[in-house]
């Protein structure tokens, strides 16, 4: 049996290597964006057709049915009836041309398919310009959009908004509640913190995505010391946009006092022992199932401007159970407001 020769890597091969992937990817990225901007002209073409239509829904059904066995008969397949419904809501949902050539384009249609189906015009361009900027995955985009990632964060800057303008800063960076359905927790929590400790660390990828933008992972179960004693803190991240040191405490138990001044006193320590010159100032974040009203108000969470507490959720909420925690947050804040 003949054997080939192996191939031997040279400075010439991996020259020319470089060059075909890079001339393969720009070629990509090409035929991309002129695809994505011919379903937009696509569906703009159809929905001007569309209103030349006395009844515009029977019209339009038969317009897009016809154009569908037409361009199926001239061009093969890709021209589904789904598909041209698909251009034509593509047009409809950014019918901004500036928008579709400078963001829609740089995105793949299924990006584009995935986000032209929120609802919310606000998340909906949220996800869009994300998407871009952050260059999110097809998977990512669509496990964020299903984790109502936009709301979740948009609900932790009201909440921080009203409760003091200094720590509006993170508003990109902190949501409430944080989602871990990756973890496959059934309901119930019955797992302890060491364990879903353990779990967010085999997960880290999916837990880093989660965060949100710029955290790099530091260390788990991060021990300081003092002259006298060794305290561990659970998870340990650094956010190089924030320029600072990102301190977690896991909690499976409803939100106590001395959660809180335990995060305190670790933010003091890290403060003074592994902050740098150049860092700002530690932020601590307690992950807990349930907050206490009482102990947001009453404890020194309260005024703290690098101290939060929110609520974690093992599982992929609905819509309505989302909305039902945004809705009791507000209104916990309002009542409390109300009685200082």
């Amino acid at each position: 049996m003949e054997h080939k020769p192996a191939t031997q890597s040279t400075p010439l091969l991996t020259d020319v290597l470089v060059i075909l992937q890079t001339a393969r990817q720009k070629a990509y990225t090409a035929v991309n964006t002129a695809m994505v901007q011919a379903y937009w002209l696509m569906g703009k073409r159809i929905v001007e057709e569309e209103q030349k239509g006395e009844q515009k829904a029977t019209y339009g059904e038969a317009l897009l049915k016809n154009l569908s066995v037409a361009l199926t008969a001239e061009l093969g397949k890709g021209f589904s009836y789904a598909n041209l419904r698909n251009f034509r809501q593509f047009y409809l949902t950014f019918p901004d041309a500036e928008i579709c050539y400078a963001v829609c384009s740089k995105l793949t249609w299924s990006h584009n398919r995935l986000i032209m189906r929120v609802e919310n015009p606000d998340a909906r361009n949220y996800y869009l310009q994300e998407c871009s900027n952050q260059n999110w995955s097809t998977r990512t985009l669509e496990r964020n959009i299903n984790t109502f990632y936009y709301q979740r964060l948009r609900s932790s800057q009201q909440k921080q908004i009203q409760q003091t303008t200094e720590k509006t800063y993170l508003n990109d960076f902190i949501k409430d509640p944080y989602v871990f359905e990756f973890l496959n927790i059934p309901e119930p929590i019955t797992s302890s913190e060491k364990n879903i400790e353990s779990a967010l660390i085999e997960n880290l990828q999916a837990f880093l995505l989660e965060l949100g933008k710029g955290f790099s992972f530091v260390g788990r179960q991060f021990r300081i010391s003092t002259e006298t004693s060794h305290f561990f803190i659970d998870l340990v991240f650094y956010n190089y946009l924030l320029k600072c040191f990102v301190l977690f405490d896991l909690k499976t138990t409803k939100l106590s006092h001395q959660d809180t001044g335990q995060m305190d006193m670790y933010i003091r320590m890290f403060d003074d022992l592994k902050k740098q010159d150049n860092d700002n100032p530690t932020i601590g974040i307690i992950l807990c199932t349930e907050k206490d009203e009482t102990v947001v108000k009453y404890s020194i969470l309260n005024e703290h401007k690098q101290l939060f507490a929110t609520k974690y959720m093992p599982y992929l909420p609905t819509e309505e159970e989302l909305i039902a925690e945004i809705v009791r947050e507000k209104r916990m804040i309002q009542e409390r407001d109300e009685r200082l």
